[in-house]
């Protein structure tokens, strides 16, 4: 599936009107409620489990950032607002809807939203003029996935991290813990109870490449 990347922006700026919480909530709700499948809980997430999982970000030194399903932005606004000047973000969505609503309401020369799946992650950074992200994070429903894909998506989102990156992912049962573990070299994970329903996070890495022999 080709990208479709916003259009152009000049410069940052702030949410336009109608942006507030019973809008985001209506435009989340009405998508719920026509793809369950595709997000996991009627409810948005929390502020407490974004601020825990954004929070294990080293943003001094992020310089591409990729988030998987953004929905209406409830991450991508906190993303955007710790994100460094020169720093990119991409987040990838399969649902139209949500692309075309981050493009009315979240506009900020950073963001880049491509329509697609996050098993071309790699392509899309590409496109972007870009190597490898230094931190991708999910909020994908990784147990109602079709056979593979979960799989693939993890082998790919691996690949695309630089050496010592992180894939952060939050769910809410543990099924994603054996995709993860396979293609990472390390994983961790905890559960936030602050959340409705309450959340589990992950945190899975990629080590950093062994140092050249001399």
């Amino acid at each position: 599936m080709s990208s479709i990347p916003l259009k152009k922006k000049n410069k940052a700026s702030g949410p336009k009107t109608g942006d507030g919480f019973l809008s985001q909530w209506n435009m989340f709700f009405r998508q719920f409620v026509r793809h369950p499948g595709m997000i996991g809980s009627v409810i948005p997430t929390s502020d407490t489990v974004v601020n825990r999982i954004l929070d294990k970000v080293d943003w001094a030194n992020c310089r591409l950032f990729v988030e998987y399903g953004p929905g209406v932005g409830t991450f991508t606004r906190a993303i955007l607002d710790r994100l460094h000047p020169d720093a990119q973000l991409i987040a990838i969505d399969l649902n139209l809807d949500f692309v075309a609503w981050l493009e009315a309401h979240v506009r900020d020369p950073r963001l880049r939203v491509v329509h697609g799946s996050a098993a071309d992650v790699r392509r899309f950074i590409k496109e972007a003029g870009r190597r490898q992200a230094d931190y991708i994070l999910s909020g994908i429903p990784f147990s109602t996935l079709p056979d593979g894909l979960g799989d693939s998506i993890c082998a790919e989102t691996r690949n695309a991290l630089r050496p010592g990156g992180a894939f952060l992912v939050y769910q809410y049962s543990r099924y994603v813990r054996r995709l993860l573990d396979p293609a990472f070299d390390s994983v961790s994970d905890e559960m936030e109870w602050r959340n409705i329903p309450p959340c589990r996070i992950f945190e899975a890495m990629r080590g950093e490449a062994l140092a050249q022999a001399a």
